[in-house]
This record gives structure tokens, C-alpha cells and sequence, in this order.
């Protein structure tokens, strides 16, 4: 009997399809391995994810390929795939299945969009399957939809141009990033190995970061002074700020009307209104705000970044289990804040479930529901606006919730309400204060406040009429007298730009399309910008692990090694990689592509262009670089005696004979002091901040060989302890409570205790004479023993972010390690209040970062 085989992309879709299509097709049965799930006319699996992968690039003979510029750029006649090997037995299950004599026809279930298309595409390719195939295109996992999906399946003529775009986008990348990526790491790595990844959606992300760390280190504070007043009118006291009524908008970012950048000015506005009194006028106007768009996954995250302090991967995770596992949310991964026109009547669903079962909601959905508020409006229903999925919203299915979970969902939840509420009318009072002197100078003192008039949409938020955004004003009439209670002098330095958070960074990633000056590649951007909303929280993450921005609490900073990172590819002169504008580029073609207007070989044929042109650039930079001399070394060649060496930036070398050593080796940059001593006596001391090809650090020594080539010697491993111990110098005794009294003794890098062992293996203690770049005394050392804790150390320098930091050292007897204790951190953001106890408090969260603990050594 013919079957038709259904892959999706996760386990939990191939759940839903089995008991969705159950219904039509007959009940299926699980496979006992549980790996797909069967009936007598179809077999549903999934994958993982993607299971096959680009195979990398290895020799014609089947090796590695060198990191080397001969073996670049690397540019494959066709692009082979291999499997990934985590899910290698997943992979051979799928082959297994599609493969089966009674499998006829192959159904597409994998999520709706370019990722989707690409993991059944990579499958089809790589089990050279022949079979025919359609796709079920789901936009989201109610019941309804995937039946609806079902009867209205699209043929592989349909989906070949999307197929095409999402080939070349993945093609693409990987040439773009594995040559980047190979040629930065060459070029960086000058005798030793220091990869340095690159490519077309992280590299200009860590330039927009590295720009505003860059700009505030080049911040110059410049000091500024503003007036304040109270006044008293009838009613009561009311403040008011000086302003300057003829300022105008100007190239200075800080300037604003109402501060004053001579201190003696302000002196002069001060004491000039000191006593005297001022005319009242007020203006009055309603102003109405609408309720935000629905949410896509970027806004989504950006908002639990600002409300929660929730990670975008964070937000992704969550999102993800309300869709997969409970079912209460629509997909996630979507870049739209619309609806499809015609999904007017699944909304009306939607809110009548909320009516009957979510207690907290139910209000708001039966006044929806009542006032027949869902009708046919373009800032909700727009199918032009819906791309490979439509805006997260609930499904109306209602189960219980709780922690995170219930708080992404509640946003949801309250977001797709409010947007069929009626505008919130807000009533602005503009007031001011105008002191008239004899002189004929008038001073002017602004005063501004806002009253919540009608709540419209804002009610979904737990705001009433008559709140207020600031503390209320008390009243005045036009023309009153308002006298000049107290007036004081406020100074304040101006701030540097605020370094970007999850969300500000998700918005600037979102938003690059803006830094685009053609017009039409930014337009191509202002629907995707820097990476999709489903890969922005990846990359963020793979800055970090790649050690280019660090978190810092809730910021985002980039590190020395990302500065210069970019620092490099500008003087390279690739702006190709620094910029957002290759992505708008290669968006407006993609999206070309996809509309079927614009050929496959046609955009490959200009990647594959411009790969050869960034592997140019930095060869050429580094041949540049290696025919820069700086003076020479006044020494003699340790080989041919020859005076005088060749200095360049890369290398010391001899004019007369071969004689040559890098100035990087393992990873680490020699100073011009080390050379020389390797040079004159042969030999270095043991030398800190190697690395090696797997990325581990070590110490070692450097010696010239009988060749006069410079090799690594490494220090003396503990049969040679003996020896070291013969340099050791009683420096003290301490009493450890409960373990005796103990010598501690000194040497060159440690204070050790030989006769105080401690932990499994019994070995003795000892305190590393440096800590993290921190000096440890002795004092400090005893106290430790003797007390288990030392005083507040200042000046340790973090690993990860190169950092300073404050601490103290602790002693654990038992395992006889010293560990670090950090003083308790200052609240950075208020307490979240509880549910009702304010109308116009923002919620927020505390902070509750933790400081990274370092390991002593």
C-alpha cells in the first residue's frame, strides 16, 4: 500500500500533526523507538532542526584543509553536505523512511519560511530522493489551521523560488564567513593560531557596538547648570524650570532650552527672580496615543528585555514552549505584526475563549466582544504585511501558566487585546511662569503635566481616568500671580550615550536598514535588518561566546578584542563586513529571488566574486604589512654573527643568512625586550600568554636551537618540586583553626604551606603570590588561614571582560582552595511592584545579575 511520508522540523510539530490528521487519515500508532509515528496512509517523523550541515573544506587527497592563504579563497564546484553528528541518528532514521518501497510522495512540514525550505531541500539533496513532494505550509498549530493547511497544499513548482533564496542565503554565508574567517585568522595569527571569526550578520553588529563604546571613551563631559523655582499661587506650590524661549534646535546633541552653559548666567537668572513674582498662562490640549502594533519576535523581545530583563534567547525560549508545548501562542519566529485580512473570524474565536475562561482577561475580551470591536483595520488585519508568518497572538486555548512562562504570555496576551481598544486621551497642560523685570529681560519657567482623560486601550494595562504620568498640578487661573517661593541653582554634567541593552541592540539590529544610503537596498532591510527575528538572539550570544562584546548587568559592551577586530578590517579597507549594506544588499536580491524575478547563478556568481575580493584585500594587507621596517636591531645574528638585524612588524631576521623569529609565537606577541634577550643569551625566563592551537593558554620559555630557530621549552613539572622547594623561605607561622599550626613559606610565585595538605588528593596548600593581576600579601594571606577571610580586596582584573573588580579571598578547608567572595552589589533597578499597588509605576524588575566568579589560582 502507498504512503505518504510527512517530515516536520521538531518532534512536538510531528505530535501535533499525528493527532490533528488522525482525525482524516485514521489514528496513527508511535514506532517503538518513537521516532515516527505511522497508519495505513501516512507516516509522519521530523527532524531536529537541521541535520545535515556544509561539509568542510578538505584537500583532494581528503585532509584538512591548511590555514593558509595558497589554499584560499575556497570556493567549491558544488556545495557538499555531511551530516551534523549530534543528529546523525535522526538523520538515518528520515533517509530510512523516505527510502521505503511503500513510501510514494513526501510531504514538507517543516516550519513556514526560508529556514524550513532549506532543512527539507538539504534532505532531498542529500538522499538524492526522486520521489514527489508538496509543502504544508503552517502558519500556526492550532487545529484548524493545520487541517486548513492540509487541503491546500503547494506543489515544488510553487516553493522552488523560495527554495532558491534559501540555498543561496545559506551558500552564501558560508563562503562569506569560512574565507573571512580563515583570512582574519592568518593574518592575525602570525605564528601562532588565533581564529578570528567573521561574517556578514555579526561583523557589523559588533561594529555598531564597538561605534558607541568608541564614542564613549571619547566622551568629554562638559558641565551645565539649570534653574529651578517654586511658586505659590492660591491653590498651592507648583515647581517650573528656566527655559530659554528662543532656542533652537542645533548641531550640539546637548543642547537643550532649558540648560545653561555659563555657570555665571545662571548666577545672574537666580538672583535676579530671587523674591519676585510671575504671570500664569496655561495651555490645555487632548492628546490620544493608539495601542502599539502586535507583537513579531523582535519587539517581543525587546519589550521583555526592558519590563523583565529576559536575555532575546531567553524570550525565544520561553515564546517557543508557549507554542510547542502549551499551545497557547501562535509561532514565534515571525517578523510580521499583522494578521491575514481574512482571520477576522478565528480573532472573534480567540477573544471568546479568553471571555469564558481567563479570569484576569475575561473583562476586557466581553467589553471587545460587547462594543463589536474587531472589524477590518489595516493596523491589524494586512495581508500585504504578512511574510512567511503573521503577529504572535494567543491561540485562545487557556492553560495554566506559571513563572516566566505565564509572563511572556500575559504581554501576549494583553498586547493583542489592547489593539482593538479605542485610542488613550491624555490631557497635556503646557504652563509657564513669566517674570518680567525692569530692564525689560523676561525670564520664562516651564512647567509640564499629562492626566489620563479616557483610558481606552491603556485600561488592558490597569490604567484609570484622572492618573497622572507626573505628580499633579495644582490648579491656576490664567493671569494669576504666581510668586517666587524658593529658587536654587541645579549643576549637572552632560552623559555620555548610553551603551546598548538586549533591546536597544535587537532595535539597532532591527533598524540597520537605516544606515543603508541607497534607497533601495534599505528598503529591501526595513523588513529584515541585521539577521531575522529567529537568528538576532543567536548571534548576540555568539559575540559573546567569541569573547567581541561582554555583558556587563544588562549591557552590552564591546571588548578590546572586538574594537579591534573592526579597527583592523577598517585600516583592511573591508567596510564590506563592517556594514550593514551587504546584507541590504543581498536582501533586495534574496527577495528578487523569491519573486522569481531574478536567477540563482546570477547572485552566486557575485558572492563568489566577492569572496576573492575580501581574501585580496587582507593578502595585500599582509604583504603590505610584512615590507613595513622599523629601526634596526643594533645586535649581532646569533647564527652568522653578522651585525645589525632587520626589524619589521612581523619579524626579527638577519640580511646575510636565514636566521628569522616571528614576533608572534603561540598565540603570543613578543616585546622587543624578550627578543633581544632570546637573541643575545639564547634563552628567555618561563613567559605567561600562550595559546595553544585548541585555544588552551600555557606558560613556557623560549631557547634558540643549534639551528638558531627559537623553540619552547616548558617549566619544570613537579619531579623537579624539590628544587624549587630548596628556594623557599620561611616567612611565617599561622594556627588554622582545627588544623595546627603551620609554616608558610615564601617563594618566587606563591606562599606556600608544605605541611598543611588538604582536599582528595592531600596536596599541600598554597596562595598564589598573584591573583587575577592583584598583588597578594602576606598579611592578607594570614588573615585568610587564620579567619577564612581576608579583607576587601580591590584591583583584581576580570578574565572575561578585563575588567576591575572588588572581592574577597576565602579559604574552603576542606578542599584547601582559596575561592573569591563578592561584596553585596547596589540595586541597579527598582523592585517590581506587586499587581494594582500603582496606576502609573512602570513595572520593573531588580536586577539580580551575579557577578562571574573567577577561579583563584
Amino acid at each position: 500500500m502507498s504512503k505518504t511520508l510527512i517530515i516536520a522540523e521538531k518532534p512536538s510539530v510531528a505530535t501535533d500533526l499525528a493527532r490533528v490528521l488522525g482525525k482524516e487519515l485514521g489514528k496513527f500508532t508511535r514506532d517503538k523507538s518513537g521516532s515516527f509515528y505511522q497508519n495505513d496512509k501516512a507516516i509522519i517523523t521530523s527532524a531536529v532542526g537541521h541535520l545535515l550541515e556544509q561539509k568542510k573544506p578538505m584537500t583532494e587527497g581528503g585532509k584538512s584543509l591548511p590555514w593558509k592563504f595558497d589554499y584560499l579563497p575556497v570556493i567549491p564546484k558544488s556545495f557538499e553536505l555531511e551530516p551534523i553528528k549530534q543528529s546523525e541518528d535522526r538523520l538515518k532514521k528520515v533517509l530510512q523512511l523516505a527510502r521505503s518501497k511503500d513510501v510514494t510522495e513526501i510531504v514538507n512540514a517543516c516550519d513556514a519560511g526560508r529556514e524550513g525550505e532549506l532543512i527539507f531541500h538539504n534532505l532531498v539533496r542529500y538522499g538524492k530522493w526522486t520521489k514527489p513532494a508538496r509543502r504544508l505550509w503552517m502558519q500556526s498549530m492550532t487545529d484548524e489551521a493545520i487541517l486548513n493547511a492540509w487541503h491546500s497544499m503547494r506543489s515544488e513548482a510553487d516553493m522552488q523560488p523560495l527554495t532558491n533564496a534559501a540555498v543561496c542565503r545559506s551558500e552564501s554565508d558560508w563562503l562569506i564567513g569560512l574565507n573571512s574567517t580563515r583570512a582574519l585568522t592568518i593574518l592575525q595569527s602570525r605564528g601562532g593560531f588565533s581564529v578570528t571569526p567573521a561574517g556578514r550578520v555579526q561583523t557589523p553588529t559588533l561594529a555598531i557596538l564597538t561605534q558607541r563604546e568608541l564614542e564613549i571613551q571619547a566622551f568629554e563631559p562638559e558641565p551645565y547648570s539649570e534653574v529651578w523655582a517654586d511658586f505659590g499661587v492660591q491653590s498651592g506650590v507648583y515647581s517650573g524650570r528656566w527655559i530659554d524661549r528662543g532656542w533652537k534646535k542645533n548641531d550640539n546633541p546637548h543642547s537643550r532650552a532649558e540648560r545653561i552653559w555659563d555657570s555665571a548666567l545662571a548666577t545672574v537668572i537666580r538672583d535676579r527672580c530671587l523674591g519676585k513674582s510671575g504671570t500664569v498662562t496655561e495651555e490645555k490640549k487632548p492628546v490620544t496615543t493608539i495601542a502599539p502594533l502586535l507583537y513579531d519576535l523582535t519587539s517581543l523581545q525587546r519589550e521583555a528585555a526592558n519590563r523583565y530583563g529576559f536575555s532575546a534567547k531567553r524570550t525565544l525560549q520561553l515564546a517557543q514552549e508557549c507554542y510547542e508545548k502549551h499551545k497557547v501562542l501562535t509561532y514565534p519566529r515571525t517578523d510580521s505584526r499583522y494578521l491575514p485580512e481574512d482571520y477576522l473570524g478565528k480573532v472573534y474565536g480567540i477573544v471568546g475563549a479568553v471571555a469564558e475562561e481567563n479570569a484576569e482577561f475575561a473583562p476586557f475580551a466581553r467589553d471587545i466582544l460587547d462594543n463589536k470591536r474587531v472589524k477590518p483595520n489595516r493596523r491589524v488585519f494586512d495581508t500585504k504585511k504578512v511574510s512567511d508568518h503573521f503577529a504572535i497572538i494567543p491561540t485562545g486555548k487557556i492553560e495554566k501558566l506559571s513563572g516566566d512562562v505565564q509572563k511572556l504570555f500575559e504581554m501576549v496576551m494583553a498586547r493583542f487585546l489592547a489593539v482593538f481598544f479605542p485610542p488613550a486621551v491624555f490631557e497635556d497642560t503646557r504652563r509657564t511662569t513669566l517674570i518680567d523685570h525692569r530692564d525689560g529681560v523676561t525670564d520664562a519657567f516651564l512647567t509640564t503635566g499629562r492626566v489620563l482623560v479616557e483610558p481606552g486601550w491603556q485600561a488592558v494595562y490597569g490604567r484609570k481616568a484622572g492618573s497622572s504620568s507626573k505628580e499633579e498640578l495644582v490648579p491656576v487661573q490664567d493671569g494669576e500671580q504666581a510668586a517666587v517661593r524658593e529658587i536654587e541653582i541645579r549643576n549637572a554634567m552632560t552623559k555620555p550615550p548610553a551603551r546598548y541593552n538586549e533591546a536597544t541592540l535587537l532595535a539597532a539590529m532591527e533598524g540597520a536598514g537605516k544606515l543603508v544610503h541607497d534607497e533601495e537596498l534599505a528598503a529591501a532591510m526595513s523588513e529584515r535588518g541585521l539577521g531575522t527575528p529567529a537568528t538576532r538572539a543567536s548571534i548576540i550570544e555568539g559575540l559573546i561566546s567569541q569573547e567581541y562584546i561582554a555583558r556587563d548587568g544588562r549591557d552590552l559592551l564591546a571588548t578590546r578584542r572586538g574594537i579591534e577586530l573592526i579597527a583592523l578590517l577598517e585600516r583592511i579597507g573591508l567596510k564590506t563586513l563592517t556594514s550593514p549594506s551587504l546584507t541590504g544588499e543581498w536582501e533586495y536580491k534574496l527577495k528578487q529571488m523569491e519573486q522569481a524575478s531574478l536567477g540563482r547563478e546570477s547572485f552566486m556568481d557575485g558572492i563568489k566574486k566577492l569572496t576573492g575580493e575580501i581574501v585580496k584585500r587582507v593578502h595585500d594587507f599582509q604583504e603590505a604589512q610584512q615590507q613595513v621596517e622599523l629601526p634596526e636591531m643594533d645586535l649581532d645574528c646569533p647564527c652568522c654573527h653578522a651585525h645589525g638585524l632587520k626589524n619589521t612588524l612581523d619579524a626579527v631576521s638577519c640580511r646575510s643568512c636565514k636566521f628569522s623569529i616571528r614576533k608572534v609565537i603561540s598565540g603570543r606577541e613578543m616585546a622587543d625586550e624578550e627578543l633581544k634577550t632570546l637573541i643575545v643569551d639564547g634563552r628567555t625566563g618561563i613567559l605567561q600568554g600562550f595559546t595553544s592551537r585548541f585555544g588552551k593558554p600555557f606558560e613556557a620559555g623560549l631557547e634558540l636551537n643549534d639551528k638558531c630557530r627559537a623553540t619552547l621549552y616548558f617549566p619544570a613539572r613537579e619531579e623537579d618540586e624539590s628544587a624549587v622547594n630548596e628556594e623557599a623561605v620561611k616567612a611565617a607561622s599561622v594556627i588554622v583553626p582545627g588544623m595546627g599550626e603551620h609554616d608558610v613559606m615564601e617563594t618566587a610565585k606563591a606562599w606556600k604551606l608544605p605541611t598543611l595538605t588538604a582536599g582528595k588528593e592531600n596536596t599541600p596548600v598554597s596562595v598564589a603570590r598573584t591573583i587575577l593581576g592583584r598583588e597578594i600579601p602576606l598579611d592578607q594571606v594570614l588573615k585568610i588561614l587564620s579567619e577564612g577571610k581576608s579583607d576587601l580586596m580591590k584591583g583584581f582584573i576580570s578574565q572575561r571582560t578585563k575588567r576591575p573588580f572588588d572581592a574577597y579571598l576565602v579559604f574552603n578547608s576542606k578542599l584547601g582552595k582559596i575561592g573569591f567572595e563578592f561584596p553585596p552589589r547596589e540595586k541597579k533597578y527598582p523592585a517590581r511592584k506587586a499587581a494594582g499597588s500603582g496606576k502609573n509605576a512602570k513595572e520593573s524588575k531588580e536586577s539580580k545579575g551575579k557577578e562571574g566568579k573567577p577561579k583563584a589560582k
